[in-house]
């Protein structure tokens, strides 16, 4: 069998949504899609569709091996543009990037949007989750990831720095005082945030012994959304610790102030993280080189902004 054209076979089913219509966008015959699918589905050992009198449905199966053979399809018509001469064709096909919640919230979608408009091919599928994603298991191009890389097989270009800060609204500071050293928090209200690496501890750097300690804190509040846990901070309840760009709006407004700054730990990488156990598509090249410059920007502005 032919794979690929098998698997165009069946992109262009998919898409016209007929054995016939798909038969006539590609010059074949009728019977001789029904053979191409119908072999495809035996050496895959699955149903890719379901056919009626009527009309043609997609399996789940079918759904994933359709986007896959999309992913290759697009890859294989790069490789023969860049052999031919098509090097500065637009990049095309589909691309998918996460990032964690609230960051991809408020400065990697914005970056896209822009990346998405000016390449009118391509399609961009954002997933916000605040849990590592498997680029291959889960079939995602490109992540974007806040904090210090485990060995891999990843490609990892770092595009910054963010800094983990203490804050407490000028209320609590005024009624409770400023603390000086880590230690003075372990007898303060704190907010507990679950879903950052902060919990029942946190994480201080010891400027004398020129190493990382921990401290254990308690509190009014707790919760496992980070957007909560900053609001709390600012209503008065206590201390917390966080990730620079989850309260630097509150930071700019002057609801929160960075208390222990010379005790902070070193700040997390910002990078982007990619697979290399394929070649780079055009799209994916793009897409790194667009969202490296304009998170650097982004990063830097933040560094700008920040006070402590």
């Amino acid at each position: 069998m032919d794979k690929l054209a098998a698997m165009r076979a069946f992109v262009a089913i998919a898409d016209q949504g007929s054995l016939t219509a798909a038969a006539e966008s590609l010059g074949k015959s009728g019977p001789t899609m029904v053979r191409t699918l119908a072999a495809l589905e035996a050496e895959l050992g699955a149903r890719l569709m379901r056919r009626t009198t009527r009309r043609l449905a997609l399996t789940q199966e079918g759904r994933d091996y359709l986007t896959r053979c999309r992913r290759i399809l697009l890859d294989v018509a790069e490789a023969e543009a860049a052999i031919t001469g098509g090097e500065g064709q637009e990049p095309a096909g589909d691309l998918r990037v996460t990032a964690p919640v609230a960051f991809g919230h408020r400065h990697v979608a914005p970056i896209l949007a822009r990346f998405a408009r000016q390449h009118s091919k391509l399609r961009v599928d954002l997933l916000l989750l605040d849990r590592i994603v498997d680029l291959l298991k889960e079939d995602v191009d490109l992540a974007v990831r806040i904090g210090v890389l485990p060995d891999s097989a990843m490609i990892a270009a770092r595009v910054g720095e963010m800094r983990r800060v203490v804050v407490a609204s000028p209320d609590c500071l005024e009624r409770l005082g400023t603390p000086t050293t880590p230690a003075v928090l372990t007898d303060r209200p704190c907010i507990r945030f679950r879903g950052g690496d902060a919990g029942v501890s946190w994480r201080f750097r010891d400027p004398e012994r020129e190493r990382d300690t921990t401290i254990l804190i308690a509190g009014p509040f707790e919760t496992n959304h980070a957007l909560a846990a900053v609001e709390a901070c600012s209503a008065g309840l206590g201390f917390g610790q966080f990730l620079a760009y989850q309260v630097a709006p509150w930071l700019r407004e002057g609801r929160l102030e960075i208390v222990l700054e010379p005790f902070e730990v070193a700040a997390a990488p910002v990078s982007l993280v990619y697979t290399d156990a394929r070649l780079m598509t055009s799209r994916l090249r793009v897409c790194v080189d667009f969202l490296r410059d304009a998170l650097r920007d982004e990063l830097d502005s933040l560094k700008d902004g920040m006070s402590g």
